[in-house]
């Protein structure tokens, strides 16, 4: 039995006013669960929690954190278990980022974007193990990245952070492992996606901020989250042929990939069009607190609605998993099949009595 053969699960999503986050509530919300959405934009939110209830979800709670505040994000999981219940599910994916060369991004905000995208992360997990612990159950997904393993120009402050989730969640994965608790955490390592923050990410870059092609829609990632929160015994999921391809490039040929970022790595991750000088960004401040900016950014048209990939891997999955069922299930009745085999062969003086 998965997680979602159960009923009206309670399930908390941070960065959940915007991009992946959005996307994956109103995906939960869909399946009639409890969700707590968590985020800092007052608009966001509220257009979130009413995309949520359309979608179907029975009974939806906005609170606004900042991940980076551990006081905050303690207090916030003390209001979803009063105000939903015990906490099911715990989605991480609110970040921050700057795009810029190394050399001019400054030390605060390097501090800040490893406090949201790396400790939010951390201060997040450990609010819900204190919950879940306790009651030997529960999920956590960590919404990852193909960055998580390889690094990119432009975004050294964010692949910074990635690489510290893999190896933080890799040990504490190991250590619930250990415990033998039903407690459960699984990482999703995302592709490209068309989200809104290529227009609200502090940017330092002479044109507009895009993902590097392919580009696919929020709600890819959202069904990938959704899979590995029912599935959550994987220790990671990898979403799209561009990630698969990029992580294996990565294990194989890294220096040639160095040298390949290198050459197209900061063409790759612009328009043509300049960027505006006043353009607000959110790194300190909410930009969606009187806007709502929705799951999307500006690349609907390019961006891909499925994953052939993601398909495959799932599909594969289910079968992974059916066939563990069939082999369980043969080998429950094996003893059975055995005695009475025995019993036969005694009954036809094939067997002695001792034998």
């Amino acid at each position: 039995m998965t997680l979602h053969d159960s009923v009206g699960r309670t399930v908390v999503v941070t960065g959940a006013s915007g991009g992946i986050g959005r996307a994956c509530a109103v995906a939960f919300g869909a399946r009639g669960d409890r969700l707590a959405l968590i985020a800092r934009g007052r608009a966001g939110l509220d257009g979130a929690v009413r995309e949520v209830e359309r979608a179907g979800a029975a009974k939806v709670i906005a609170i606004e954190a900042d991940m980076a505040d551990p006081e905050a994000v303690e207090a916030a999981a003390e209001r979803v278990e009063r105000e939903l219940g015990a906490i099911d599910v715990w989605v991480n994916d609110a970040f921050a980022s700057v795009f810029a060369p190394f050399v001019e991004i400054t030390p605060e905000e390097f501090r800040r974007v490893t406090q949201v995208s790396y400790l939010g992360y951390v201060y997040a997990t450990g609010a819900a193990l204190r919950r879940m612990l306790p009651r030997d159950a529960g999920v956590i997904v960590q919404v990852g990245s193909a960055i998580a393993y390889r690094g990119i120009p432009l975004q050294s402050a964010y692949s910074g952070a990635k690489h510290a989730v893999q190896g933080w969640n890799e040990a504490l994965r190991c250590e619930l492992l250990a415990s033998g608790t039903g407690v459960r955490t699984t990482m999703v390592q995302m592709p490209a996606v068309n989200t809104p923050q290529f227009d609200w990410v502090r940017s330092r870059l002479p044109r507009r901020a895009q993902p590097v092609p392919p580009i696919y829609q929020p709600e890819v990632a959202a069904r990938a989250v959704l899979y590995a929160a029912d599935h959550p015994r994987r220790r990671e999921y990898w979403v799209g042929g561009s990630t698969v391809a990029t992580l294996l490039a990565n294990a194989v040929v890294p220096g040639l990939l160095d040298r390949y970022l290198a050459r197209t790595g900061f063409a790759s991750q612009q328009t043509d069009e300049l960027r505006p000088r006043s353009d607000p960004d959110n790194l300190f401040r909410p930009v969606d607190s009187s806007r709502d900016f929705g799951a999307h950014g500006r690349f609907d048209d390019s961006a891909r609605a499925r994953s052939l990939q993601q398909r495959a891997a799932h599909r594969l999955g289910a079968l992974a998993g059916g066939a563990r069922r069939a082999t369980g299930r043969v080998r429950a009745r094996l003893p059975r099949a055995r005695a009475g085999l025995v019993s036969r062969m005694r009954a036809a003086r094939v067997l002695q009595p001792h034998e």
